[in-house]
């Protein structure tokens, strides 16, 4: 089924301009959502309340206002908030060309894909092999939704994507994360290289992963709605946080002898060369180990009585 379109926009750079037709780059998953209940299981609705009468203000009472100062509020008509808005203008203006590798993805919010509009595949076409050849994106701002927002226009395989952008306000440094200063041995160094290269893939595919965790909930839930009782256990004790922490040195050999079947990573040398970066060869888990970790993962439900 060929995609809907939804709006058409211009992208313009000096005295050029592109028609263009903007698709959703993705579908929003919506995750399981439960509704809040009385005891009785009848439905909740929410109110909202004054904090200086303690009565229920209804929504068509309510008027929106900006706190200056603690607990005073300059307020807002609806007039006067349509005002402040950004009229939208159905044109992307393209502000500078940068080179594609130097957008940092943190600052990456929702993408969109283009297709030429009438009378733009020749020049969407010259702007997509412009961006391919020189490695370069561009960088532009669109006004839509009564805001404006920060665009990168990327160049992809097929064609051409719009990526909205958070501003660098919106986006903290990492110089605000406290890492400490570790020293790391060559011969820690030489067996992470050999583990990362043993699962190293040529490319990113991500139709190999699935929501596990959502997959079972919605799992459970029709148990639940088939009348079935669900029985929680307990696995706590194997997770990650109650694991005890040992030697990095051990810890990266016993991942290497798990991952290729054999001790070879135990004589792994402190040299960097390219034995110690050979990639293993990949063999599958043995059958045990699965069985035993899909039981465990498995919710147990007792049987139905006759």
């Amino acid at each position: 089924m060929a995609a809907r379109s939804l709006q058409s926009v211009t992208i313009t750079f000096g005295l050029v301009t592109i028609p263009v037709k903007m698709y959703s780059a993705t579908n929003a998953r919506a995750g399981v959502s439960f509704t809040m209940l009385d005891a009785s299981g009848g439905r909740v609705k929410q109110q909202y309340i004054s904090a200086e009468s303690g009565d229920v203000v209804p929504r068509n009472e309510m008027i929106k206002g900006y706190e200056f100062e603690k607990d005073r509020f300059v307020t807002f008509t609806k007039e006067e908030l349509k005002a402040l808005e950004q009229a939208s203008s159905g044109a992307v203006e393209i502000t500078e060309f940068v080179p594609a590798a130097s957008i940092d993805p943190v600052f990456y919010e929702k993408a969109y894909y283009l297709g030429p509009d009438k009378g733009g595949a020749k020049p969407y076409r010259l702007l997509a092999e412009a961006m391919r050849e020189s490695g370069r994106s561009a960088i532009g701002r669109w006004a839509a939704r009564g805001k404006q927002y920060l665009v990168n226009i990327r160049v992809v395989e097929q064609g051409l994507i719009l990526q909205e952008l958070l501003y660098a306000d919106e986006v903290r440094s990492i110089d605000e994360v406290e890492i400490p200063d570790a020293k790391v041995s060559s011969q820690e160094l030489a067996l992470a290289n050999q583990l990362i290269d043993s699962i190293t893939s040529k490319r990113f595919d991500p139709a190999q992963y699935k929501d596990d965790v959502k997959d079972r909930i919605e799992e459970q839930i029709q148990k639940k709605v088939a009348g079935e009782e669900i029985i929680v256990t307990d696995d706590s004790a194997g997770s990650p946080s109650s694991a005890k922490v040992i030697d990095i040195m051990d810890a990266l050999r016993a991942s290497l002898k798990r991952k290729s079947g054999n001790g070879a990573a135990a004589d792994a040398s402190g040299s960097r060369g390219s034995a110690a970066r050979k990639t293993t060869a990949k063999r599958p888990a043995e059958k045990k180990t699965a069985k035993k970790a899909a039981r465990k993962a498995t919710v147990k439900t007792p049987r139905k009585a006759a």
